[in-house]
C-alpha cells in the first residue's frame, strides 16, 4: 500500500515521486485466533486523580487546537503539513484542521463566525481551484485533489499523487462541518451547500480503474497507482463516503470487496483477539468521525458467536491493549518501553542510518509507517504519543497515564507550544549522525522538532469525542454518512 496514501510523504520523496509498500494481502478464510505474541503479566494502569486528568486533557486539548488555528492559512484554508519547518499543504491535515472548527466553538475558544468564515474559504479554495489531467497549475482531478498543495499557489506539489484516501479524509472535515454549521443564515446555507457541491464533483467511477475497488491514486505521469484499498484499516472512511455519495455513489458491491479481506485480518496479538492493522493509526482514523459503538455490518454481524460485543469500536479498543501490551513485552528490546510508554505508528524518526544497539546492528528510519504486528512489525524504538493519546476514547484507562508520564518524564524536551511533539526515540543517543528532523539531547534520546498535523488532528479529534463526543455527535446528523453506513449494511447503534 502506498506510504504516500497511507500517511505522507517526506518533502524529498513528493518532489521525485517515489512511493514506498506495504505488504500485499492474501485471502484466507476466518480461521481461529493466531498467536503472534505472548500477553505479559497484567499491570494494572495507575488511575490519575480526576483534577491531575483533567488538567492534563484540558492544556492538551486547547494546545493542539491552537496548532490547528494558529498554523493553517486563514485566507485559504490550507493546512501546513509540518510545522515549523517549512511545508506545503496537506489535504488530509486540512480535513482534521475542519474538523477542529466545530470543537473551538463548542469550548469557546474561537467564534462560531470566525469558524465559519475559515469554513467558506476552504471551500472557495477547492471549489475553485484549476482541475484537469495537466502535471502541474492543477489542484486535482474528477472531483479527487493531489496529497500536497503547495501553500501559495494551492496547486500540486512536485509530483505527489492524486490521493484517494486524503481526498475522503478532507471530505469528512468538511461534512463535519457541514452538520455543525446547521443555522439558517445565508452563511452557513451557502457553507452546507457548497460542501454538497465539493461533494457531488468527486467521480468516484473514476478511481476505480479496477471495479468494484477503489483505486489508492493517480499520477498524471504514470496513470493509475497498481493498488487499491482493501480490508481494515483506515480507507473503511473512503468506502463509507463513497456509498453515501449524494451523486454517482459506489454500489453495494464495493463495501462487500474491502469487507472480503476481514477474515484475514483477523488474529491474536498480546492477549487480544481483533482485526490487525500494524500502525495504530488505522484503527483511529475513521472513528474520529464515525461512532462506531454498536453498529454491526455483515462481517460484525457473523463475528457475534465466537466474539459476543465486537464491533469496531471494541476491536480498535483491543488493539490499543495490544500495543500496551507489546510495549510491555518489548520484544526488540528497546529503551523505556512499558506499560506507560507505548504507542507505535506512523511517524516522523531520527533518521535512516544503522546503528549498533543493544548488541547488534538495528536499523533506525526517519519518516516510515511504523507499527507493531507479527511480520509486520517495524518498530526502531521510535514512539508516538499521538499514537496513544488518538486511542483515549477507545481506552482512557491505559491512555491517560501513558500521556500523564510521557509529558512528566520527558516534558522539557517533548512537550511545547502546541502540545507534544510528533515522536521520540529514547534508544537513539547517537551524537555522529545527521538527523532527518529533531535533535538528540545526550542521555535521553532522540526528540522530535516538528508538530504533524495529521497526527495531531486525530489526538484532537478523539479528545473531543471522549470529553463530550463532539465529532461523533455532530457527524450523526449527517444524511450523507447515515446513508454510506446504511448502504454497508450497517445496523444497530445510534442507526437505530
Amino acid at each position: 500500500m502506498p506510504a504516500s496514501t497511507r500517511r505522507r510523504l517526506l518533502a524529498a520523496a513528493a518532489a521525485t515521486g517515489a512511493l514506498g509498500w506495504l505488504p500485499g494481502c492474501r485471502t484466507e478464510p476466518p480461521a481461529p485466533a493466531r498467536s503472534q505474541g505472548l500477553a505479559p503479566a497484567s499491570v494494572p494502569p495507575r488511575t490519575l486523580a480526576a483534577a491531575e486528568a483533567a488538567a492534563l486533557l484540558d492544556d492538551l486539548e486547547r494546545r493542539t487546537f491552537d496548532y490547528f488555528w494558529q498554523t493553517t492559512d486563514a485566507a485559504t484554508g490550507l493546512a501546513p503539513d509540518r510545522w515549523p519547518t517549512p511545508s506545503f499543504a496537506s489535504i488530509a491535515a486540512t480535513g482534521f484542521a475542519l474538523t477542529a472548527w466545530p470543537l473551538g466553538v463548542q469550548r469557546g475558544w474561537v467564534s462560531r463566525e470566525a469558524a465559519r468564515e475559515r469554513v467558506l474559504n476552504t471551500l472557495r479554495s477547492f471549489l475553485d481551484a484549476p482541475m484537469g489531467p495537466q502535471a502541474s497549475g492543477t489542484a486535482g482531478h474528477h472531483g479527487f485533489y493531489y496529497h500536497f498543495l503547495d501553500m501559495r499557489s494551492g496547486t500540486r506539489f512536485a509530483r505527489c499523487e492524486l490521493s484517494t484516501i486524503d481526498t475522503a479524509l478532507l471530505l469528512a472535515g468538511l461534512l463535519c462541518c457541514q452538520s455543525f454549521f446547521d443555522g439558517a443564515q445565508a452563511d452557513e446555507t451557502r457553507l452546507r451547500d457548497g460542501v454538497d457541491e465539493f461533494y457531488r464533483r468527486i467521480d468516484w467511477a473514476w478511481a476505480m480503474p479496477r471495479a468494484p475497488r477503489i483505486g489508492h491514486g493517480w499520477h498524471p505521469e504514470s496513470g493509475f497507482i497498481s493498488s487499491d484499498w482493501r480490508a481494515y484499516d483506515e480507507s473503511m472512511l473512503l468506502y463509507l463516503l463513497a456509498l453515501g455519495a449524494p451523486s454517482r455513489p459506489v454500489g453495494r458491491e464495493a463495501w462487500d470487496f474491502w469487507a472480503s479481506g476481514l477474515a484475514e485480518a483477523w488474529g491474536s496479538q498480546y492477549g487480544q483477539a481483533h482485526l490487525r492493522f500494524a500502525p495504530l493509526f488505522g484503527h483511529q482514523f475513521t472513528q474520529c468521525w464515525v461512532d462506531l459503538r454498536g453498529l454491526h455490518d455483515g462481517f460484525m454481524r457473523g463475528m457475534q458467536a465466537r466474539e459476543p460485543g465486537l464491533d469496531y469500536f471494541e476491536n480498535s479498543r483491543r488493539a490499543t491493549h495490544a500495543q500496551r501490551a507489546y510495549a510491555m513485552v518489548n520484544p526488540e528490546g528497546w529503551a523505556a518501553y512499558g506499560p506507560e510508554v507505548w504507542g507505535v505508528s506512523a511517524c516522523d524518526g531520527p533518521a535512516d542510518v544503522q546503528r549498533a544497539y543493544g548488541g547488534r546492528m538495528r536499523r533506525f528510519i526517519s519518516y516510515a509507517g511504523r507499527g507493531m504486528g507479527g511480520a509486520h512489525t517495524h518498530d526502531d524504538g521510535t514512539l508516538a504519543p499521538y499514537a496513544a493519546g488518538s486511542s483515549i476514547a477507545f481506552a482512557p484507562e491505559i491512555v491517560l497515564p501513558a500521556l500523564a508520564t510521557m509529558r512528566a518524564r520527558w516534558g522539557e524536551h517533548l512537550y511545547g507550544r502546541y502540545g507534544f511533539f510528533d515522536a521520540f526515540n529514547p534508544s537513539f543517543d547517537f551524537a555522529d549522525v545527521r538527523l532527518t528532523h529533531g535533535r538528540v539531547v545526550p542521555g535521553q534520546g532522540w526528540f522530535d522538532t516538528d508538530y504533524l498535523g495529521i497526527d495531531q488532528g486525530p489526538m484532537l479529534a478523539m479528545l473531543g469525542n471522549h470529553r463530550g463526543e463532539v465529532v461523533w455527535q455532530t457527524m450523526r446528523r449527517n444524511a450523507h454518512l447515515r446513508r454510506g453506513l446504511q448502504r454497508a449494511g450497517f445496523q444497530g447503534g445510534w442507526l437505530g
